[in-house]
């Protein structure tokens, strides 16, 4: 009876697995008219043929040999990437209005509380949301001298920092953290926090835990089976603490700010937004709630923390691999500004080689090489391929970074990819790091302006030395998922 039960089951389940496989071949059939792709497995799709440590690499083989339109399978559902500037740029700017929808990312919904923040929402929320959002950022100074003095402030605080290491090695990457993000908390909180906070040092080491982590191989499971890797112990756990966590500071701040809120004289982003839930109270179905601000608050402090931190980050290691281009921006610094004044933004159109060098560490090190997901609005054709309503849609941002037919130096390090030939800065339609159209990332003046005066500060204050070889010094990303994140490094900040 033992072996009869075991070789019953063993039927079962092979009955199992063969219904599956026909229900798989059925459901491809009926998607026959998407993109074509790699032959996905049944339930897993076409997981087991993407390097979890390297997910843009793999998708890259996938586009030489099915080309710039092409279909893989997260689990069963389908997804499907474009490769190339000019795939990219048809359908997030000429058809914009087609492929301008959030797609399906559980990570996302699990952090923005099932999409009530900017990044996450779609439809009339994300319209009011986003547009709000604009709004306040303009009104608080976000593109105008008002930020610009602010960002000045903590880049002299940060090189005060480094200062007082006396040239020793140092990792920069909790001084990055720290200085960036305070830029968006005196927005959003409406001051900054001292480099010594404890509450300020665990919000920004949860939002660093979480990042890495969804960009690791768990964080790519969790989008394709939520529910199962919700269920199993490990680092999700973590993962989701970390988020209920922040969540649950932000929801604090906001307490603080209804305790001392004056309706007609609004101290920053949590204030504005609360006199908005205030006006909107008695509007049925408003997208101005507390589940709304805390989420869009909590947008807004990731993305205008990790980004900007990373490029910082992977640049200044960029930096010390290329001591010539160090050398060239000391002599463009002290020559346009000199060593008695600080940098303003005014100073970029005069200093065309350091502009060209930040484009090109953002386009080097294609820190987000998918985006986030899209989907399409609607049935339709695009490029002669049948996209049906709803299926999520990649654009393949590190493919426009690395075009070969927009950059003279693709796969090189190289700022003569921002320079003409007389050494004049050019813009170059294919540098999209904060994606395009209509999903195009709403920090993306502040994030430039902080990119330039944090870069420039530090370098008229200092020299970069490396405490070990540079040959040494490994520019690859040391993980390669969501985001590209650089190994750890030291290094030394030499006064100048």
């Amino acid at each position: 009876m033992e072996i009869f039960g075991e070789t019953t089951v063993l039927l079962i389940a092979s009955m199992v697995f063969l219904l599956l496989i026909i229900i798989e071949v059925k459901k491809q059939k009926s998607n026959d008219r998407l993109p074509p792709g790699p032959t996905p497995l049944p339930i897993l799709g076409n997981i087991l043929q993407i390097n979890s440590k390297d997910v843009f690499k793999s998708l890259s083989k996938f586009s030489e040999k099915y080309g710039p339109i092409f279909t893989i399978y997260m689990g069963q559902n389908p997804v499907v990437l474009l490769c190339g500037y000019d795939v990219v740029k048809e359908a997030l700017i000429d058809c914009g209005e087609e492929f301008g929808a959030r797609g399906h990312m559980p990570l996302v919904d699990r952090m923005t509380s099932g999409g009530h923040g900017v990044i996450g929402s779609n439809g009339e929320r994300w319209k009011q949301l986003r547009r709000f959002t604009l709004m306040t950022l303009r009104n608080f100074g976000v593109g105008k001298r008002g930020i610009e003095e602010r960002i000045q402030e903590e880049a002299e605080l940060l090189t005060e920092e480094f200062r007082k290491n006396n040239g020793q090695p140092l990792d920069p990457t909790s001084y990055f953290g720290k200085a960036v993000s305070n830029v968006i908390c005196s927005v959003v909180f409406g001051d900054r926090f001292d480099y010594e906070n404890k509450t300020f040092l665990r919000m920004l080491d949860l939002f660093d835990v979480n990042f890495k982590w969804f960009s690791s191989f768990w964080g790519q499971m969790y989008n394709i089976f939520p529910k199962v890797v919700e269920k199993m112990p490990g680092p999700n756990k973590e993962f989701t603490k970390n988020i209920d966590d922040i969540h649950k500071f932000i929801a604090e701040r906001v307490k603080m700010h209804k305790e001392t809120l004056d309706p007609s004289s609004p101290r920053d982003f949590i204030d504005t937004f609360l006199i908005k839930m205030e006006q909107e109270k008695d509007t049925p179905q408003s997208e101005f709630h507390i589940d709304a601000i805390v989420n869009t608050t909590f947008d807004m402090i990731s993305a205008g923390t990790e980004t900007v931190a990373l490029t910082l980050r992977y640049g200044f290691m960029i930096l010390l691999k290329h001591p010539d281009v160090e050398e060239r921006i000391h002599k463009e610094i002290d020559h346009v500004i000199g060593r008695n004044r600080a940098p303003c933004m005014d100073d970029r159109s005069s200093m065309p080689y350091i502009d060209a060098v930040i484009h090109e560490i953002q386009r080097f090190i294609d820190l987000i090489p998918l985006a986030l997901a899209h989907k399409v609005t609607r049935d339709l054709y695009f490029r002669n391929f049948f996209i049906p309503k709803d299926t999520t849609v990649y654009p393949m941002l590190g493919s426009v970074l690395r075009d070969p037919k927009l950059f003279k130096y693709p796969d090189q390090f190289n700022p003569g990819n921002f320079l003409d030939d007389k050494g004049k800065f050019c813009r170059n339609d294919g540098f999209m790091p904060f994606s395009s159209g209509k999903r195009i990332c709403l920090g993306e003046g502040l994030a430039r302006m902080e990119l330039f005066l944090f870069f420039t500060t530090i370098l008229q204050n200092f020299s970069l030395r490396s405490p070990v070889d540079i040959e040494e010094i490994d520019l690859t990303p040391q993980i390669s998922g969501f985001g590209n994140i650089p190994h750890p490094y030291q290094l030394c900040f030499i006064s100048r």
